[in-house]
């Protein structure tokens, strides 16, 4: 054979071997392309965005600086929306582009190889719609799936709560999901708390104070959280009070009740009269016996505590102290209440 012909055979075997092999010594070239974030990032990605969404956020977040080669990459692995996972991933500086897909890639359990959770917190809620909106900001579930999940009929059914006593089944507390938890996913999760906690000692404590349901104490625990958000240690002496109110047959007279009645039309007014108080609606307890129809609020967990076990007291008055510790008086007659009352009504017009 002339070294004519040899060369020609080595160049077309070369050229071949060029277009055979080229395009994958492309895409292994870019595998080994790197983030340019300098330190741990988070990333929240949502797969709907498939990988040409993804390229996008992680170049406008300053994770990538070559989104073609990203693309490249995916492109090869067949990487749509189906084989990518949502969810909260943490970014290490100077990962290649091939690790960084395969995080993003979809396992067997449905998440991202490289997935983490997020915490999910909801505390300082008035009620569900507050929940659904701080939830909602959390993971990737909208508000408004998250309120339908609450509103089901058949979680009412299971649980035996209503639209009032509805709130009662979320306990605040941080609780770890993953940024794709699906809204009914969430309430489920909220649910199984929710009967873990009212077990069989919290339960047997709940009929020693009086209640059969556990949003009874929910709710009086809103009460007390309302009143009293500061200072911890007065929790169980005011659940005292209100129970002894309650055992007394006394209204429960909590500002906080007719305030709610109110929605946000007392937002930022300071001094409360009894013309505020006249408002009828069923949370009103200067007009009704008894508790409201349902929680006012979502308490923390350690409120409803105190409600379950109470400071064993006389006490059936409490004012506010003429100061600002935002702590209370607390008194068995009404004589002694009325003076604690007026010195707070004298402190509080020359401020």
């Amino acid at each position: 054979m002339s070294k004519k012909v040899i060369f020609i055979s080595i160049a077309i075997v070369g050229i071949a071997g060029f277009v055979f092999l080229g395009p994958k010594l492309n895409v292994f070239l870019a595998g080994r392309t790197t983030t340019v974030n300098v330190q741990s990032q988070a990333f929240l990605f949502d797969a709907k965005q498939g990988l040409k969404g993804l390229s996008i956020k992680l170049y406008n977040e300053g994770i990538i600086k070559d989104k073609e080669d990203l693309l490249k990459v995916g492109e090869y692995k067949d990487l749509d929306e189906n084989r990518l996972a949502s969810g909260k991933y943490i970014i290490e500086p100077g990962t290649t582009f091939r690790t960084l897909l395969n995080g993003f890639t979809k396992n067997s359990a449905g998440n991202g190889n490289a997935e983490v959770e997020v915490d999910v917190t909801f505390n300082n809620c008035r009620d569900i719609y507050q929940l659904a909106g701080k939830v909602s900001k959390l993971i990737l579930a909208d508000s408004a799936s998250i309120l339908n999940a609450i509103e089901s009929s058949d979680l009412q059914n299971r649980t035996k709560l209503n639209d009032e006593t509805i709130p009662s089944l979320f306990l605040p507390n941080t609780y770890k999901m993953f940024y794709d938890t699906p809204a009914d996913a969430f309430v489920a999760r909220m649910e199984k708390q929710y009967i873990a906690f009212w077990n069989e000692d919290r339960m047997a404590k709940l009929k020693k104070v009086g209640f059969d349901n556990p949003s009874e104490a929910v709710t009086l625990a809103s009460i007390v959280y309302s009143e009293q958000s500061k200072n911890e240690e007065e929790w169980p002496i005011i659940a005292g009070l209100y129970l002894n109110r309650l055992n007394d047959g006394m209204k429960l007279q909590s500002d906080p009740t007719f305030k709610f009645c109110w929605g946000d039309e007392l937002q930022g007014v300071q001094r409360l009269t009894y013309e505020h108080r006249e408002r009828d609606c069923p949370y009103n307890t200067y007009i009704y016996k008894g508790l409201p129809p349902g929680p006012i609020c979502i308490p923390p967990i350690e409120v409803v505590e105190a409600v379950l076990n109470p400071d064993i007291n006389e006490f059936l008055y409490m004012c506010a102290k003429p100061d600002y510790t935002g702590k209370h008086d607390f008194e068995k007659s009404y004589a002694a209440h009325k003076k604690n009352a007026d010195k707070f009504s004298s402190w509080i017009s020359k401020q």
